[in-house]
């Protein structure tokens, strides 16, 4: 009599149940702490990147702190403070001097005679402030105000001979002439614009046409400098007087080249608190990534113990 024995009542061995299971778990585990290994150094890539970003915005920060950038605006006026002019002509004579307008200047009657003087005039003596020694004459006079009509202010001078080679009048501009009326101690005043203002000529026996610009300069302690641009213009004067006269004839036109005003300031573009924000954000992915570090090891270490018990119990069910 034969017996069957049904396969699925067949018992296997505990050797059998215990080879396949433990090696699957092996495997997983195994591809854990691979992954886990590759997160750990990729979160301390991002540290060093992290710190490297610190670095640099701080190394940033403070080069834009020794450089500032220069900033250049412009304001529009139709009204300038009155500039004021002052001349040092020397043996020569103010013949005339008038406001026009619209860049017209109407034709010289009786050139070098004396004219209407219609300007705001000032005489003044002080001593030569880079010397204190020799003592100057300048005639001041009040510069043109209104650039939306064009205003202009027109001079003439007459020097009689002249000892020299070459005939010029020197003339200096400063910022207002109202200042210098309102100044008590007007010598000093003008002593002060001469040692901070350029000086510049224009020749005899031409018309010299100036156009003046105004330039602000804000420095760092938050006072302001005023300094003035011109464009010149020469015409040569055609002396048509009957007799031959061995004297000469100065001209000079001031005008404003236009109604903007321009203010020059450096700028720090180092904002304080952008890279204050950015470093908080930076020192917190930092915290995250070595918190993160820490648990990953952390895990690391419970799988690696979890796997060495479990490796000792198959060892002893074996057994």
């Amino acid at each position: 009599m034969e017996v069957h024995e049904d396969a699925s009542s067949v018992i296997l061995p505990d050797s059998e149940l215990g080879t396949t299971a433990p090696s699957l778990r092996f495997s997983k585990t195994c591809l854990k702490n691979v992954f886990s290994v590759i997160l750990l150094f990729l979160y301390l890539l991002l540290m060093a990147v992290a710190v490297f970003l610190v670095y640099q915005t701080i190394s940033d920060f403070r080069e834009k702190l020794k450089h500032p950038v220069m900033s250049v605006s412009y304001k529009e006026v139709s009204l300038y403070d009155a500039p004021g002019i002052a001349f040092y002509p020397g043996k020569a004579r103010l013949l005339s001097c008038k406001h026009h307008y619209y860049d017209h200047i109407p034709p010289l009657i009786n050139p070098g005679q004396p004219g209407d003087i219609e300007c705001t005039t000032q005489r003044i003596n002080y001593t030569d402030p880079f010397t204190n020694q020799t003592m100057k004459y300048a005639l001041v006079v009040q510069g043109p105000r209104d650039v939306k009509k064009k205003e202009l202010v027109f001079l003439q001078f007459y020097l009689n001979g002249t000892d020299q080679d070459f005939s010029a009048i020197d003339y200096l501009l400063f910022s207002s002439f109202q200042e210098f009326i309102n100044s008590p101690e007007k010598a000093e005043f003008m002593k002060d614009c001469e040692s901070s203002y350029s000086g510049w000529k224009f020749s005899g026996g031409f018309r010299t046409w100036v156009k003046m610009s105004l330039v602000k300069t804000k420095e760092e302690d938050g006072s302001e400098t005023v300094e003035f641009k011109q464009e010149t213009s020469v015409v040569n004067y055609i002396d048509q007087r009957t007799k031959p006269r061995s004297d000469q004839l100065f001209f000079v036109v001031f005008e404003w080249k236009d109604p903007f005003i321009q203010t020059v300031q450096d700028i720090i573009t180092a904002n304080p608190w952008n890279t204050i924000a950015l470093l908080c954000g930076i020192f917190l992915a930092l915290f995250k990534a070595a918190d993160f570090a820490k648990l990953s090891v952390k895990w690391m270490i419970k799988i690696r113990k979890r796997h060495l018990k479990r490796s000792r119990q198959v060892m002893n069910h074996i057994n």
